[in-house]
């Protein structure tokens, strides 16, 4: 054997050792992969949903009694809280370094988010064709209401279209016709005014100033009068005529007797007592408004009324789930929690329980929710609204969120509930908000 033979033999040899190590450590990854990827994990999960009372929280809870049992190795523990302090305890959290590993946020609270709180974006989640299958499958009008500055940090989970709640019992005892549901605001203000003068009960709510201070409710009466709450560069424009009209509107039920002065919470009871004949409000309270109803009234909805010959445009309320987890096995687990909340099983629990919209594309071919909604009419309104809804619009900057409870505080609800003059109000409050946000 010569020398350089035995060269191309150590050669060989070491060439084979190589390869052979690098399919060690190959398997070893795998095997450490699968391991880690079947290694029992608990994610924290915070959801104003959960927190609901009757149905939406039950429909939480059969989420993730489903997942769990088909993910053994993951366990979901919820963390309820109303809507309204489910963001701040979030942010609190957060602050101390002890976030939920996904958090409920409410669309009209995510710009508020992306700028407080560590997101940890979709695309970060899983591989970017993984990613591609799933948020493919939704509707592309709830992946934009995901979207901040073009980059996806809440994965669509509930969304609803403002809908009117009519009490059929009480349009009949009022001879109103529940099968002719007002179409205008003016013939939502007189039907109310029938109602409370031929039955002695309360005529209309508009869930405009509600505990949660959303203003989704705000921006689709602004925007079905012609306006926007934004210019289209980002300037706050109350002091509008189309925004100043809109809440007159509101006002001037309150003050002709069409509506009661009340809280958005006692608003809620009356209606499930069939002490009130329409409340305009999310379908997120439609599960709920259907078991208060059952043996006691016949619930019928409509969509948005109009304002004159204007059509509505209603934007959407609800919620996206945003991953704050920093631990890589944790979020790996909340990457199959947001899959599986997209899937065709989950969109049908969340729209037979909690009364939310169902978001895929290819929700119309799917035999079980069709029969679902077959046997949910009421739910259809806000459906079709859904396929024509105007974006739903977020102030500018770091204080988007103060800014928009100055906008529910300080004019919604003085305006609707203490007959504060339009005009004026709105024109002090645009300018409080313009200051605030150029601070």
């Amino acid at each position: 054997m010569t020398l350089l033979d035995g060269r191309r033999r150590r050669h060989r040899l070491g060439a084979a050792l190589t390869v052979l190590t690098l399919l060690c450590v190959a398997a070893c990854d795998a095997a450490e992969s699968d391991e880690a990827t079947d290694a029992p994990v608990t994610i924290r999960f915070a959801s104003y949903n959960y927190g609901t009372p009757d149905l939406g929280g039950q429909g939480v809870q059969e989420l993730i009694d489903l997942f769990e049992k088909e993910h053994p190795n993951i366990t979901i523990k919820p963390e309820g809280g109303t809507s309204k302090e489910l963001y701040t305890r979030v942010q609190a959290q957060a602050a101390a370094g002890d976030p939920p590993d996904i958090a409920q946020i409410g669309w009209s609270k995510l710009a508020s988010a992306a700028d407080n709180l560590p997101i940890v974006p979709i695309d970060d989640l899983a591989s970017a064709d993984e990613v591609k299958t799933v948020t493919s499958q939704l509707l592309p009008g709830a992946i934009e209401a995901g979207n901040v500055d073009d980059k996806l940090v809440a994965m669509p989970f509930a969304m609803s279209t403002p809908t009117l709640f009519v009490n059929a019992k009480l349009f009949r005892a009022a001879g109103l016709d529940p099968a002719k549901p007002p179409q205008t605001w003016e013939e939502v203000k007189a039907a109310a005014l029938t109602i409370r003068s031929k039955t002695q009960q309360q005529g209309v709510y508009l869930s405009a100033a509600n505990a949660a201070k959303s203003d989704f409710l705000t921006q689709s009466l602004i925007n079905s009068n012609g306006g926007a709450l934004l210019s289209e560069s980002g300037d706050v424009q109350l002091d509008s005529p189309q925004a100043v009209g809109a809440l007159s509107m509101l006002g001037d039920l309150t003050a002709s007797g069409a509506q009661p002065a009340i809280a958005d919470d006692d608003a809620i009871s009356l209606f499930k007592a069939g002490k009130l004949g329409m409340y305009v409000t999310s379908t997120a309270l439609m599960a709920s408004f259907t078991k208060a109803a059952d043996g006691s009234f016949e619930l019928r909805t409509a969509g948005l009324p109009r304002f004159g010959d204007q059509p509505a445009r209603p934007t959407y309320s609800g919620a996206g789930l945003v991953v704050l987890s920093k631990d890589k096995a944790e979020q790996a687990a909340a990457w199959e929690f947001l899959t599986f909340l997209t899937s065709r099983i989950a969109f049908g629990i969340i729209t037979e329980k909690i009364g939310y919209l169902p978001l895929r594309t290819d929700s119309a071919a799917d035999p079980a929710l069709a029969k679902r909604l077959a046997q949910q009419p009421s739910i259809q309104p806000a459906m079709t609204q859904l396929a024509d809804v105007t974006p739903y619009q977020s102030m500018p900057g770091r204080r988007s969120d103060q800014a928009r409870q100055i906008l529910q505080d300080s004019a919604v609800a003085p305006i609707m509930l203490d007959r504060a003059d339009p005009p004026s109000t709105l024109a002090k409050v645009d300018q409080r908000i313009t200051e605030l946000l150029a601070s």
